[in-house]
């Protein structure tokens, strides 16, 4: 399998998101928001941006609007990677029902998802529109739409509604359908159905990427919101003024400078090696199970001076690796450790370069230390450099010279563990970290934010550096 190469994230932008908030299913987060009072229930939409973590684990929302009983508007990604969006009444059943036959399983990109309901129409076909990236979604594997006039739950005082979980039965929550990944540009509109149009445009020098517009001049009706996920200690803020969304379980941590205009690398969550390793945080943390294993990054490269950053969370003694490697890796091998296309450092401080050790090399590494990564590209004779807590290793002779094994392939970061009797785990921060820093340093061009300022010259891994830098 070869990697995924960033997709869907233009350069430059004339809007840029800021922020996006990161939803790990494993700490139950969700945000929720009732209405004061009654709004259209016949006309809304619902338009959001995702990028998802963990894939094909059940039934992830993204968002739901619940009444007491079991009575819903619902957006779910099912367990096959599809789109689900249901409407239901106990008295009555279900009311509309679509399901694409598109499945949903980059997790390198950013998407934008909206939902026009409006049941005034008086064309059946008009009454739900599902767009994705701007198209809309005209394939379904089921397609059942609402009655002329039919009132939704939605907008109305006795529906909760949730961004980050949902559940078809008398609950709104429940624990297998948290979202996991992330989102951003949140927008609930109470009495227009709007179509993609008014949330973005297709990029005028790449135009089949779909970008973001601003759409704080959108009318949001009486029950509508907007989250930007612009402030970190009220993530459910309402950036259209009306009342905040309540957090549960989120944390100014899981505010990220990950989004649709600033694409970061995570890891790559389609190669997991030759055994089971468990992904969170947006797959920014792994923990790797019995046996080798090894993940590389979404992002590949083949020229520019990059950096990142990779937090120990927990080490099993040297059987954790950082590094990086080619895109044409055999995923399943079962010691990935003695491949060519490898460069690697050893926690106990060896020194691997296509499958070639060398002992006692660089500085041992355990829980909590932070190792940095400098990787030149572009220089005549192309390097890798290793840092421990911002400290050059070996500081004798730093750089590891990039071997003819990577020439003309995709050069990516990757991760390498073995946990037999301890936990072997990696955070991962090429520049918007799932934990907190004690001082968050830019690169160069104002991107990032790492422990370590990165050497003069190396600039944060993520969309806009890969397309004015190369890449």
């Amino acid at each position: 399998m070869t990697i995924i190469i960033p997709a869907n994230s233009a350069a430059d932008t004339a809007y840029d998101v800021d922020n996006s908030c990161r939803f790990n299913n494993g700490d139950g987060a969700y945000m929720h928001k009732t209405p004061g009072s009654n709004g259209n229930a016949k006309t809304w939409t619902l338009s959001f941006w995702w990028k998802r973590g963990v894939l094909s684990t059940g039934d992830q929302s993204p968002f739901i609007a619940h009444e007491d009983g079991g009575n819903y508007v619902w957006l779910r990604i099912d367990s096959g990677d599809k789109l689900d969006f249901l409407g239901y009444e106990s008295a009555g059943g279900a009311d509309f029902n679509f399901e694409t036959t598109q499945v949903f399983r980059d997790p390198s990109a950013w998407q934008h998802i909206v939902v026009a309901f409006d049941t005034t129409q008086g064309t059946e076909g008009n009454r739900v529109k599902i767009y994705v990236n701007g198209t809309q979604v005209t394939s379904f594997g089921a397609a059942s739409y609402p009655t002329l006039n039919y009132d939704s739950v939605a907008n109305q005082t006795t529906s909760v509604h949730v961004v980050g979980v949902g559940d078809s039965g008398p609950s709104y929550v429940k624990a297998a359908n948290h979202f996991d990944g992330y989102l951003a540009e949140v927008c609930w509109v109470d009495g227009t159905a709007y179509a993609a149009s008014d949330f973005g445009e297709f990029d005028e020098d790449s135009p089949t990427i779909w970008k973001p517009i601003d759409v704080s001049g959108l009318t949001f009706g009486t029950n509508g919101f907007y989250c930007d996920f612009e402030v970190s200690a009220n993530l459910g803020n309402d950036a259209n003024g009306g009342t905040d969304l309540t957090e549960v379980n989120l944390a100014a941590t899981d505010q990220s400078s990950d989004t649709p205009t600033l694409n970061y690398p995570t890891f790559n969550p389609l190669i997991k090696g030759n055994v089971a390793t468990t992904l969170s945080e947006g797959n920014l943390k792994g923990v790797f199970g019995s046996g080798w294993s090894w993940l590389p990054a979404t992002f590949g490269v083949q020229n520019g001076k990059w950096y990142w950053e990779a937090k120990v969370s927990a080490t099993n003694d040297a059987n954790l690796f950082i590094g990086i490697t080619t895109e044409d890796q055999d995923w399943d091998d079962a010691t990935p450790y003695d491949e060519a296309g490898t460069i690697l450092y050893f926690a106990d401080g060896r020194k691997s370069v296509d499958g070639t050790d060398t002992e006692s090399h660089f500085a041992s590494y355990t829980t909590n230390d932070i190792i940095g990564v400098a990787l030149d590209l572009d220089s005549g004779t192309r390097t890798i450099t290793f840092y421990k807590n911002n400290s050059v290793t070996p500081a004798s002779s730093s750089a590891v010279t990039i071997t003819s094994n990577f020439t003309g392939k995709f050069i990516m970061p990757v991760f390498v563990g073995n946990s037999s009797s301890a936990a072997a785990n990696w955070e991962l921060n090429f520049g918007s970290p799932p934990y907190a820093n004690t001082s968050d340093a830019a690169d160069a061009n104002g991107y990032g934010a790492f422990e370590f300022a990165p050497p003069s010259g190396y600039i944060a891994l993520n969309s806009k550096n890969l397309g004015s830098d190369g890449g």
